[in-house]
């Protein structure tokens, strides 16, 4: 059985939905964050050396980095199931937002959460990530366009995969000029997939 190491308020959460969308059992092996510095607890580099989350372990693998996680599991159980083949005119596009998601969107997100601990001492800073977010996330926004989702409109990983950065960008700074990410949070959220997640993972920020 597929065992998650799951971090609160993490991107593993999209690796549960993925799991609940696919209908696969799993197990769960919650891991905490510090309250005073909010990092991961030392228990998760018990598990894997970089000590973050997700961490999957499937029989004798051990898996981490999160797109490559969405990718191994619907290649190995997806059995066609929210991915375009190969040959599909919308696999490039499905490969390019894969990597989109934490190559490029996530760089200004985690830019903008280590400048909001910083006070005033980032007020020179916060102009260049400001727009480095509105950059991607309004690229974002316009690749969705009408759709409900990124690719061939139907949900794929690559809804997976952008559900965090959208979902973080929201609360550190504001979906107000992406409306279409807005609505796709709300599908997103509206999903029983991603409720029944939600029960495994237990409490989400985000």
């Amino acid at each position: 059985m597929i065992e998650v190491h799951h971090l609160n308020n993490s991107r593993s959460q999209r690796v549960l939905w993925l799991l609940e969308e696919l209908g696969l059992e799993y197990s769960v092996v919650k891991h905490q964050r510090d309250a005073e510095t909010n990092l991961a607890p030392p228990s998760l580099k018990g598990i894997h050396p970089l000590g973050k989350s997700p961490v999957v372990r499937d029989g004798e693998l051990l898996l981490y980095e999160s797109g490559a996680l969405v990718e191994y599991v619907l290649d190995r159980y997806g059995e066609g199931r929210m991915a375009p083949a190969p040959s599909s005119p919308e696999y490039l596009r499905y490969r390019q937002l894969m990597h989109f998601a934490e190559g490029s969107a996530m760089t200004p997100v985690l830019l903008k959460l280590y400048l909001s601990r910083l006070g005033e001492a980032a007020d020179p800073l916060l102009p260049r990530v400001h727009a480095e977010i509105d950059n991607n996330f309004g690229f974002l926004d316009a690749e969705l366009g009408d759709a409900d989702w990124f690719v061939g409109g139907e949900l794929t990983g690559v809804d997976v995969m952008l559900s965090f950065p959208v979902q973080a960008i929201r609360m550190l700074y504001t979906l107000d000029a992406f409306p279409r990410l807005a609505a796709f949070r709300e599908r997103v959220i509206a999903r029983p997939a991603w409720t029944r997640a939600l029960e495994r993972g237990g409490p989400y920020l985000f």
